[in-house]
């Protein structure tokens, strides 16, 4: 059985998930990410590595960190998800640089009952103000030396406009050429550099992105085919096979939770 709730409230969206056969694809979020796994085993490669996350482990991802996902084995699993932006987070742990996780899995009863009350607050429409009290909870345990440091972005500056050119232009087809020029590197030097620092390749950075925009455009306009049109998809079919593959659901079934 496969199913995937999403809400939003107070600028965090929360997923409720449950898989058996499904897969994510490789892709990478903008914002930072926190699950708890209910039950079963979350399989998942993070920066080339194998993780797995059993019963009650925190999954802590950071923003553009590169990932799959499935069951590990046929019992299935079941998580749930917290999506919040970057500014947003820094803004309420009142902190200047990035965050780090130390680990990408961790066990802590704590921070795991604030995960799950902030869920079930926004799953359940509770409100807006109850669920940025509860944010603000959840941070406070993150801010716990043991569970992250924090650090100056170290992103290569190269790569931060290899992906600002991309950004600029999603609706059309990749121009890798025309990045390679600006940046003065060869287009297999780019490529190159881009997927150690990324973990994927600009041509799936570039995928990823125009889903992230269609998922931010159907979210702030409710209009599915403005989003297609926007973000250069051929049609709907087109967008909902690349949405499905990162967020478990089609772009159809993404905005009805919506409504």
């Amino acid at each position: 059985m496969e199913r995937f709730i999403y809400k939003k409230s107070a600028g965090i969206t929360a997923l409720s998930a449950t898989m058996t056969e499904f897969k994510y694809k490789k892709h990478a979020h903008q914002e930072y990410a926190i699950g708890v796994t209910l039950r079963g085993i979350q399989r998942y490669n993070l920066d080339g590595s194998l993780q797995l996350s059993h019963k009650n482990g925190i999954m802590l991802f950071h923003p553009e960190q590169t990932h799959d996902g499935m069951a590990h084995d046929e019992t299935g699993l079941d998580y749930v998800m917290l999506y919040i932006e970057p500014q947003l987070l820094l803004e309420v742990m009142e902190k200047k640089e990035i965050l780090r996780f130390s680990n990408p899995i961790v066990y802590d009863r704590e921070l795991e009952h604030r995960v799950l009350n902030l869920t079930n607050a926004i799953l359940s429409e509770k409100d807006e103000t109850l669920c940025s009290e509860l944010l603000l909870t959840l941070t406070d345990r993150l801010a716990d030396s043991s569970l992250s440091q924090y650090g100056s972005r170290t992103d290569h500056a190269l790569i931060r406009r290899a992906k600002d050119r991309i950004h600029d232009n999603l609706d059309h087809v990749l121009k890798l050429d025309e990045i390679c020029m600006e940046l003065g590197l060869s287009k297999y030097q780019l490529i190159r550099l881009f997927k150690a620092h990324t973990g994927i390749s600009p041509y799936q950075y570039f995928l990823n992105s125009k889903i992230e925009r269609a998922k931010q455009l159907i979210e702030s306009s409710k209009d599915i085919y403005s989003a297609v049109a926007a973000c250069g998809f051929v049609d709907l079919t087109h967008l909902n096979k690349h949405f499905k593959s990162v967020y478990g659901t089609t772009a159809f079934d993404y905005i009805s939770h919506f409504h």
